[in-house]
């Protein structure tokens, strides 16, 4: 049986539920956490953490937790379900309101856990690569929405990718109202060029990605040159590599992007050692459950 945690309760799946005067629910007022089991490691739970209390910081929600606290019901609800790898959805949400737009209405945000199991993309796309494409749909623009906040307000991303569902690709890639590159509608991109990696920087208006941030660590660990730069899609077309990130995706090799083939059709050496590498650290840099 599966268990979530709502408010200081494990209850039944069938048995979880949330007020529909609930702010995340009316609103998308609250923030959520994608993290990684492996082995009994709950992968940079630190740096879940550090996101989780900056984006409460940026909306004015005050979590009613310490960030051990936080960290304890997440391996609690690991071990409630008997889990040793998986996928765990951590949500904090505004609370109970009315039906207003005022947050002064809601007394006491909710705190919800959800672990599982996961497994986005077969392995053999690992092996062979991704194709992808472009959404028309635009990124929020920073000023307006910060990508950086991990909002439960996620229909900027969802329309995306309905325009990929809606021709057969399972990811898509979105620019900026500039029209420069800015990530995926799930995941952050990554390019390489004679030997260097490229990535958005966060201004452009995208995630902090946890994976983003362990690849550029793995980056400098390895000698690899990487930029954070503004960069559009002609320098993506003309990449040697490409890549994107996620904690549910992990590190997938992109090898197409809108019917052009991304250097030679296959996952390139500096991806392959990036992957590599990071599946070495997923077991290492956390906190054991």
């Amino acid at each position: 049986m599966e268990y979530i945690y709502i408010d200081g309760e494990f209850l039944p799946k069938d048995e979880a539920k949330v007020s529909v005067y609930d702010h995340g629910l009316l609103y998308g007022d609250g923030i959520f956490e994608g993290i990684r089991l492996y082995e009994g490691n709950i992968f940079r739970m630190k740096e879940h953490n550090e996101r989780l209390f900056a984006a409460a910081k940026a909306i004015g929600l005050t979590i009613p937790h310490t960030p051990d606290e936080i960290t304890e019901i997440v391996a609690e609800s690991c071990r409630k379900n008997n889990l040793t790898n998986g996928y765990i959805r951590l949500v904090i949400t505004r609370g109970v309101g009315d039906l207003g737009l005022s947050p002064l209405k809601c007394s006491k945000p909710s705190v919800i856990c959800i672990a599982a199991s996961i497994q986005l993309y077969p392995e053999e796309l690992y092996e062979k690569g991704l194709s992808l494409m472009t959404a028309a749909q635009r990124r929020n623009k920073a000023t307006i929405l910060d990508p950086q906040i991990k909002s439960l307000n996620y229909l900027n991303n969802i329309l995306a990718r309905m325009e990929g569902d809606n021709r057969g690709f399972p990811e898509v890639l979105m620019l900026t109202h500039d029209g420069i590159v800015a990530e995926c509608s799930a995941d952050n991109v990554f390019i390489v060029r004679k030997g260097e990696i490229w990535t958005a920087p966060l201004h452009v208006g995208i995630l902090d990605g946890i994976t983003r941030g362990t690849v550029i660590d793995i980056a400098k660990k390895e000698g690899i040159t990487l930029y954070e730069k503004e960069f559009t899609l002609f320098n993506v077309y003309g990449a040697d590599e490409m890549f994107i990130t996620g904690s549910g995706a992990e590190i997938v090799p992109v090898v197409s992007l809108d019917d052009r083939t991304i250097g030679d059709g296959k996952p390139g050496p500096i991806t392959k050692k990036i992957l590599k590498e990071f599946r070495s650290l997923r077991t290492q840099e956390g906190v054991i459950i």
